[in-house]
């Protein structure tokens, strides 16, 4: 039985990530600090390790005591605006983080590095959908600091020989998830809808979005892992849709009338997002199987249960 470990496994996307892998008979390990994931999230099967993943030495400890056949390093700082406002720490945790997990997977004989890059490299772009070929400038720190690990994960095959695949995320959604990063607007508009509480929304609400539901991110973490070799893929939908029509929607489950508040637009913020996966269909075997309004449907629901203490549906068991 191969072993995975999976950094930031308790968190949103990494929980998701290691019921895949335990449905498809993987060993687990999971490292994390908890800043703003939970032990509740993942399944008694999981072997824990608990750490920051810019500590080396409490790093290698977890990698030389369980000896992972491959890593998904998911453990990351995710805001926007937080990378503007701390970017050391954005650098520290993104990037040394990183470096510490290419080092010591070269040092313990990891055969392939999973790791959770992200549409923000991209910036701005006339041209959508965005594929692979387009240049990448980062418009903010963190953007910056995801592109910068993937290049230390190119050096490392290049210098060690170590497989890596860098996944370039679209927005993602989905139950568990926090309010943290692009896709978490969807849990803040669902949560206040449930509340019949008003939104915020920056800018006039016309930025377009790519949103991938989380299942299908797993999937794709799934597919990286078995994938024959090294490369960088873009996980997304493909579907664009702004933030006001995204509001409208998830307002509809909620059967209330609200009208969002318009703030200025953040800083670091891109207008349009939108990426092609036609790459990761045809070379990671991958496609996405949740359509948007299927998503939403089952994170309302989610949420709804949730905020009621009913017992929550497991989310793996939910189809498309």
């Amino acid at each position: 039985m191969d072993k995975v470990l999976v950094t930031g496994g308790f968190g949103f996307i990494g929980s998701h990530i290691v019921d895949t892998l335990i449905q498809n008979n993987y060993e687990v390990a999971v490292y994390d600090n908890l800043s703003t994931g939970s032990i509740e999230n993942v399944h008694s099967k999981v072997i824990p390790f608990f750490g920051n993943v810019e500590d080396e030495v409490s790093l290698e400890q977890a990698m030389q005591t369980f000896r992972p056949d491959y890593v998904v390093h998911q453990a990351a700082q995710v805001s926007v605006q937080q990378s503007i406002s701390d970017i050391t720490n954005d650098a520290q945790i993104n990037i040394m983080g990183t470096i510490n997990i290419a080092k010591l997977s070269h040092k313990y004989a990891v055969k392939k590095i999973v790791f959770a890059s992200s549409a923000a490299v991209y910036g701005n772009s006339n041209v959508m959908p965005i594929t692979l070929s387009h240049d990448t400038h980062p418009l903010s720190p963190y953007g910056a600091s995801k592109k910068t690990a993937e290049d230390y994960l190119m050096l490392a095959k290049e210098l060690f020989g170590l497989d890596y695949v860098n996944l370039r995320y679209s927005n993602v959604y989905g139950p568990r998830q926090t309010t943290s990063g692009e896709g978490g607007v969807i849990s803040i508009f669902t949560n206040l809808v449930i509340n019949k509480e008003q939104p915020v929304i920056y800018g006039d609400g016309y930025q377009t979005r790519d949103f991938i539901y989380v299942k299908d991110v797993a999937n794709a973490n799934l597919k990286a892992l078995e994938f024959d070799g090294s490369g960088t893929f873009n996980i997304s939908s493909t579907t664009s849709i702004s933030i006001n029509q995204l509001f409208s929607i998830i307002q509809s489950f909620g059967k209330h009338d609200l009208s969002p508040i318009y703030q200025p637009e953040k800083n670091g913020d891109i207008k349009e997002s939108l990426l092609c996966n036609k790459v990761s269909i045809q070379e990671l075997g991958w496609h996405p199987v949740y359509s948007l309004e299927k998503g939403l449907a089952n994170t309302f629901d989610y949420y709804l249960k949730k905020s009621q203490s009913l017992p929550l549906l497991d989310p793996t068991t939910i189809s498309s």
